[in-house]
């Protein structure tokens, strides 16, 4: 059975990874997700404000002029609080390289054009085969149109692919008013890859303490859909590669995104709870079913489920949602 898979350019021998997330802070938690059969290891994100806050002179510094800042630092974890730093961070990457045989694939968080795009050059220099980069921005200003947002979006992935030579996949919210102009975009402005989709955790109300305070909910597999019907448009038309992030939790899952048009599959929820070791059964599990349904190879059964399949996209996607209003029944 071929479960082999190309992303960013990377020969893969299957596509199931760990996404971005706090699996990467421990060399032993890699080693045991490389030995469960991940493709590739990508790291936690480094975040711009870390990055920015580093660059100050000493923490008192920033907090004699956090309100002063543009990011508004006083609201960003002390530098303290980070697991790893900036330079623990590049540290770690290149830890990691040389105790896995296969790509790691670094990540950067950002969301605007400024100095640490920098790091990205370093990042290479510590080893990854590849930059995730996640631009998380909250478009919170009525004067600022949609178009100035992707143009911030745009304009940090040609600084970041002015610093490397590495591919580069841009990590999008599906909060794009045309997520496939802007794919097309980003590909043309150099993307290699496009993941699918970011997460945005929404903060939570304390209405004793009158606080708006942090909120971490892990995935379900209901999150997929949205990304399945995204990587099944754009699937034939954008000339990156594709990964899924975000509701991955099953061989099912998998089977159904990879049909969608993936390139490749990142998990993080199900790995939390259930273990690296969870790889390995998904793994399995897609064996089989791929045997019981005569398929020899990933590469057969890729964009088999894809919009470009389907004679009249648009009247089939209007069609769909039709039925599924006038479908319900008390």
């Amino acid at each position: 059975m071929d479960l082999s898979t190309t992303y960013l350019g990377l020969n893969l021998q299957n596509p199931l990874m760990p996404g971005a997330s706090p699996m990467a802070h421990d060399l032993d938690t890699v080693k045991r997700l490389e030995d469960a059969g991940a493709a590739a290891i990508v790291m936690h994100s480094l975040f711009e404000e870390q990055i920015s806050q580093e660059q100050f002179a000493s923490i008192h510094h920033i907090e004699a002029h956090a309100e002063s800042f543009a990011e508004a630092l006083s609201y960003f974890p002390r530098p303290g609080e980070f697991v790893l730093g900036p330079e623990q961070y590049l540290e770690q990457v290149a830890r990691i390289k040389a105790a896995v045989s296969v790509p790691v694939i670094a990540s950067l968080n950002g969301a605007t054009v400024g100095g640490w795009v920098e790091y990205a050059r370093r990042i290479q220099q510590a080893g990854a085969d590849a930059l995730e980069l996640n631009v998380y921005f909250l478009a919170t200003d009525p004067q600022e149109t949609g178009g100035a947002v992707e143009r911030r979006t745009l304009d940090v992935l040609r600084s970041v692919k002015q610093a490397v030579t590495i591919p580069v996949a841009v990590k999008l919210s599906p909060f794009y008013s045309s997520v496939a102009n802007l794919a097309a975009e980003l590909t043309e402005a150099g993307a290699d890859g496009l993941v699918l989709f970011n997460r945005f955790y929404q903060p939570e109300i304390d209405i004793e303490d009158l606080e708006v305070v942090p909120r971490l909910e892990l995935s379900t597999s209901s999150e997929l859909l949205l990304r399945l019907r995204w990587l099944a448009v754009l699937f034939g038309r954008a000339r990156a590669s594709l990964a899924v992030t975000g509701g991955v939790h099953s061989a099912t899952d998998a089977i159904k995104a990879i049909m969608a048009g993936a390139d490749a599959v990142q998990m993080v929820s199900a790995l939390l709870v259930r273990g690296p070791q969870h790889l390995r059964t998904v793994r399995a599990e897609i064996e089989s079913w791929m045997e019981a349904h005569e398929y020899e190879s990933l590469h057969q059964m890729r964009g088999s489920m894809s919009l470009t399949r389907c004679p009249d996209p648009k009247a089939f996607e209007r069609g769909n949602y039709v039925r599924v209003l006038q479908g319900w029944r008390a």
